[in-house]
């Protein structure tokens, strides 16, 4: 049965043209920062941009494909995936840093590949991973005995101990909340977070270094290394860290520990 309603055609509208006032600069952010985050994390994108020292550092952000569980067996899963997550940054735009946001699979899959699979997209973009943006960290206070936290379960764990080993630290005390289900390891609470960084350090120990970007460590730095009086170095803080001065930014960052507020 046809409708009582009529719709009428509009008029034609008339288009003004301002093109004669456009101007153009080179687009929102001085310092411009990638990130690859996990499909399954909370955390990394809202510790970025709450230690962002200004709004002229700016993060794009992308996600790579992840398992449930964090394994040695599923971290590896993710090294084919990072190139295409890579290649869905802004790609016709400029990036001075692109950073890997999982400290675990830093581990297990190996710098060299990560960096050979992020500049398969941008070959010429600096390239960041936690673990290696917290031993620089940690070398930056001359750090050489670690209590290490983490979420990890043990295979995990393993790989992380032989890592900063072979990197010439000695760790001292090493401590886990024994977690293997990214949902779990989010829903991990920072107050819990303070109380194991308490028991997990040493008193031999030049700093405490808490693994793992998934977990919300960064809202606890101030108070742990005043309880502590030593430095503490996080995943997302030193990477953030690491990104701002691979961008050519050396502004200070109060409130995230001694890291953020040094050059």
């Amino acid at each position: 049965m046809p409708s009582d309603t009529t719709i009428s055609k509009p008029d034609a509208v008339e288009i003004h043209s301002v093109r004669s006032e456009m101007v153009t600069d080179a687009g929102p952010g001085r310092w411009r920062i990638g990130l690859i985050v996990l499909s399954n994390d909370y955390t990394v994108e809202r510790d970025f941009m709450n230690m962002r020292p200004s709004d002229d550092v700016a993060i794009f952000t992308t996600r790579i494909e992840n398992t449930p569980d964090c394994t040695v067996a599923t971290l590896r899963q993710m090294a084919p995936r990072i190139t295409a997550a890579t290649e869905l940054l802004v790609p016709e735009g400029r990036l001075d840093a692109v950073a890997y946001a999982c400290t675990s699979g830093s581990v297990v899959i190996g710098y060299d590949t990560i960096r050979d699979r992020i500049r398969a997209a941008r070959p010429d973009v600096a390239c960041i991973t936690p673990i290696t943006a917290s031993l620089a960290a940690l070398d930056r206070f001359g750090a050489q005995r670690l209590a290490v936290l983490t979420p990890y379960v043990d295979d995990v764990n393993a790989q992380i101990a032989r890592y900063l080993q072979a990197a010439g630290k000695e760790v001292v005390g090493f401590s886990s909340f024994q977690i293997e289900d990214n949902e779990e390891m989010a829903a991990l609470t920072s107050d819990a977070i303070y109380r194991a960084a308490l028991i997990a350090d040493r008193p031999e120990a030049d700093a405490l270094f808490i693994s793992c970007t998934a977990i919300r460590a960064v809202e606890v730095i101030e108070r742990i290394e005043e309880r502590l009086n030593k430095p503490v170095v996080t995943a997302n803080q030193a990477m953030f860290w690491h990104c701002l001065r691979a961008a050519g930014c050396d502004l200070e960052v109060p409130g995230y520990g001694a890291l953020m507020r040094s050059g």
